[in-house]
């Protein structure tokens, strides 16, 4: 139990955290004053999304969590999950983007949409901003950011420097985890670009790559990759041992994420496209052939009449 009571720390990222949460109900006042009753019902539930998603960044950084992660790297794997997958996907579902701008101070906000929508650099602005969202993009910048840090050395060099683990690694996890997720939940005011089945590659690709990770550092590794997990005093379990247990952690964590966004996906894409088979044709550009209500339209005019 010590292990789940002791060692919460304060971290800087709590007042963050804390004037974030002050700004976007600012931003649910204001929009509430001009708002139908039953937007105003929906922008609330949503935020309770938002507000859990901040809560999991905050047990990343603040509980046993990362304490722990500092002498097993099991645990830093949970933390990684968090930080990636759970927390981008309960942001990215509270829809937080008006209220937060709506929080904000009128004139501030007036001259911050005019300089991106009108100002003098304004076309650079949405040609990032088209680059940074596309779905492309944010599937592989996920994923490659994934893979790298689990790489021996920018993880070795991240877990000897607060700065690099912090503001690189965490925050390309977080960062990559939101553009990705933006793809596959819908979070107005963003738009969806990608197709449902686009969707379901997205997911199903993401998960190979953490099946991928997985068994790379358990059965094809013979020994630990981290130096840094290599001699901490007080720790019994050997580092070998920590490693795989870490590498389930990726395995069977993925699943929890993956399913669930599959089957949600998957029946959008059933419904969208007219049916699963019908969707995949489309994909790949081949003709579906004729409709089950045209054969059926002509086998009736073929039936012989008495």
């Amino acid at each position: 139990m010590s292990y789940l009571v002791d060692n919460w720390s304060f971290d800087p990222f709590v007042v963050v955290v804390a004037a974030i949460v002050a700004l976007h109900e600012l931003g649910l006042a204001n929009l509430r004053r001009r708002s139908l009753p039953e937007r105003t019902r929906t922008r609330r539930l949503r935020s309770l999304l938002f507000y859990g998603g901040l809560a999991l960044l905050l047990i990343a950084v603040v509980s046993p969590i990362d304490y722990w992660a500092d002498d097993y790297f099991f645990v830093h794997m949970i933390e990684h999950i968090f930080i990636a997958f759970f927390a981008p996907i309960l942001i990215v579902a509270g829809a937080p983007w008006l209220p937060l701008l709506h929080g904000l101070p009128v004139g501030l906000r007036r001259r911050l949409v005019r300089a991106v929508l009108l100002g003098r650099f304004s076309h650079a602005f949405r040609a990032i901003g088209r680059v940074v969202v596309n779905p492309w993009t944010a599937l592989i910048s996920f994923n490659a950011v994934m893979v790298i840090w689990h790489v021996p050395g920018p993880f070795d060099a991240a877990q000897e420097n607060q700065f690099v683990h912090i503001w690189l690694m965490h925050a390309s996890f977080f960062v990559t985890g939101i553009l990705f997720w933006l793809q596959i939940i819908p979070s107005y005011p963003f738009r969806m670009k990608a197709s449902p089945l686009w969707q379901v590659g997205a997911i199903i690709s993401t998960n190979v790559v953490m099946f991928v990770m997985a068994m790379t550092l358990s059965l094809f590794s013979a020994t630990s990759w981290y130096s840094v997990y290599a001699h901490i005093p007080g720790v019994s379990l050997s580092p070998y041992a920590d490693q795989q247990i870490g590498a389930a952690v990726l395995w069977i964590c993925g699943d929890f994420w993956a399913i669930p966004a599959l089957a949600v996906t998957i029946r959008r894409a059933i419904d969208s496209e007219g049916g699963f088979s019908l969707g995949v044709d489309r994909l790949f550009h081949r003709d579906p052939g004729p409709s089950l209500e045209v054969l059926r339209a002509s086998a009736s005019e073929q039936a012989p009449r008495n």
